[in-house]
């Protein structure tokens, strides 16, 4: 029997926690009775065993077991890599 885990697709605001990020997935849903479209932005802890996630990144996300008391979701794959651009304190004068 083959078990069907929920997936989302979000972006990474934070990496400052050992092998954890924290993913922003924004769902737009529209209002049942004034039809306006609404943002919900969920952040959720998911576990990232190689601290590959940077910030900005584009990353699926898939359910799994509690890995801790916050941790239910770990990183599948990074979809989109965000360039960071480095500034060296020299180059800004």
């Amino acid at each position: 029997m083959e078990v069907k885990r929920k997936s989302r697709i979000g972006r990474v605001l934070s990496n400052k926690m050992a092998k954890t990020v924290i993913v922003a997935v924004d769902t737009p849903w529209e209002h049942p009775i004034y039809r306006k479209t609404i943002r919900r932005v969920v952040k959720y802890k998911a576990h990232d065993e190689a601290n590959q996630c940077q910030p900005g990144d584009m990353v699926e996300i898939i359910e799994t077991r509690p890995l801790s008391k916050e941790k239910r979701w770990r990183v599948a794959q990074i979809i989109i890599k965000e360039e960071q651009a480095i500034i060296q304190p020299k180059e800004v004068v």
